[in-house]
């Protein structure tokens, strides 16, 4: 049930207020001025301010200012008997949800209240979903090759230059170009991440660049592409060495002219996208295969950033088991458990090909089978 405080130094306005939303199933407070009202607000953990303006003491606007200032995220709706537009505006540029006229108008209050309470929720749900991702994306390790990957970051995510990041599979090349997206000034615009071999050869440039009804027999309507989705913001191409050649071309395109076409239409869309590119191969060696052009590595390999083994950084390993087992406990529902001095070395002496994916699914593996204390024994059996 939704708890709502009503702010007003009128008795009656207070009361009638309270029957109507009690009426709705919210759960109702009452201050009879503004400085009780503030003292709740700051203590209280309500969903709904409901204030009104003209009050001795403290009035509705220094209400809204200090609860500001005491970073109060809940919505607070402002009503008075004295509005105007001038009032309005101000109490929505300090921070209110909306303004009410009295005498309140029934349908207009429980619809304000509505949709303040529904911007409360999604609120909250969005500050849930970041913390899930920024879970995620943290580049974990103190060894010298990590900690000049997490300086490379930081020195060019505030460019528009282009980045060409290597390493082997499960190395955490991704979590990379998420971190320099989050760290650049197009950290508020979209991310669009594209992964080159999961798509058929046949379908990529579609993918890529969109197309327009009836370009192919499959084409029943307009499609926008990942270029276009990601305008003003950042696109990852990833595995870009699997891409096909036609593709390829298309690319350098888009990077020397920045703009695109539609597969089916001659019509130029301008783009502003910045290019993160991933990939597991060695461009270089493809070049010479005759499978990746070279001028389109060079229009990518502005900035390369090289994401080391884990065999290559075997002293991180204390660190990544310990997050991994708090990230899987809290996944899973599990009360917290750790591995033991033994268990870590025993880790540490492995040979790690699949990386830290590798590591991760290891621990998810021990978590889940082993005691609250994972010894060396249980990474022999299970890991």
């Amino acid at each position: 049930m939704s708890k709502i405080l009503v702010i007003d130094d009128e008795r009656s306005i207070r009361n009638t207020l309270k029957d109507i939303l009690e009426f709705e199933h919210y759960n109702v407070e009452l201050a009879e001025n503004g400085r009780q009202g503030l003292e709740k607000a700051l203590t209280g953990n309500y969903d709904l301010i409901l204030s009104d303006i003209k009050m001795p003491e403290v009035d509705g606007m220094e209400l809204l200012q200090k609860l500001a200032e005491s970073s109060v995220e809940t919505p607070i709706v402002m009503i008075s008997g004295h509005g105007n537009i001038e009032t309005a505006v101000e109490s929505i540029k300090l921070g209110a949800f909306d303004f009410i006229e009295k005498p309140v108008d029934l349908n207009r209050l429980l619809i304000t209240t509505k949709n303040a309470l529904e911007k409360k929720h999604i609120t909250a749900e969005n500050k849930t979903l970041r913390k899930k991702i920024q879970t995620k994306r943290q580049m974990v390790g103190e060894s010298p090759a990590i900690r000049h990957v997490r300086s490379m970051i930081e020195r060019i995510a505030p460019t528009d230059a282009r980045v060409l990041i290597t390493g082997s599979n499960g190395t955490g090349k991704e979590i990379v170009a998420q971190l320099i997206h989050e760290q650049s000034r197009r950290a508020n615009m979209p991310l669009i991440e594209v992964n080159c071999a999961a798509i058929p050869s046949e379908l990529i440039e579609s993918e890529l660049f969109g197309h327009e009804k009836g370009a192919f027999t499959s084409a029943i309507k307009q499609r926008i592409g990942k270029f276009e989705q990601a305008e003003g913001g950042t696109i990852f191409l990833d595995e870009i060495g699997d891409m096909s050649l036609a593709a390829q071309t298309k690319v350098l395109r888009a990077l020397q002219e920045n703009e695109i076409s539609r597969v089916g239409s001659d019509k130029v869309i301008k783009i502003d996208v910045r290019v993160l590119a991933a990939t597991n191969k060695d461009l270089k060696a493809e070049i010479e295969k005759g499978n990746f052009r070279e001028d389109l590595f060079h229009r990518l390999n502005v900035i390369p950033i090289h994401v080391p083994d884990l065999d290559d950084r075997k002293e991180d390993i204390p660190l990544l088991v310990d997050y991994f087992c708090q990230m899987v406990c809290q996944e899973q529902g599990i009360p917290p458990k750790h591995l033991d001095p033994t268990a870590i070395s025993a880790l540490q002496q492995r040979s790690w090909t699949g990386n830290i994916r590798e590591l991760r699914n290891v621990v998810e593996r021990l978590i889940i089978l082993c005691g609250n204390v994972i010894t060396d024994k249980d990474v022999e059996e299970f890991g």
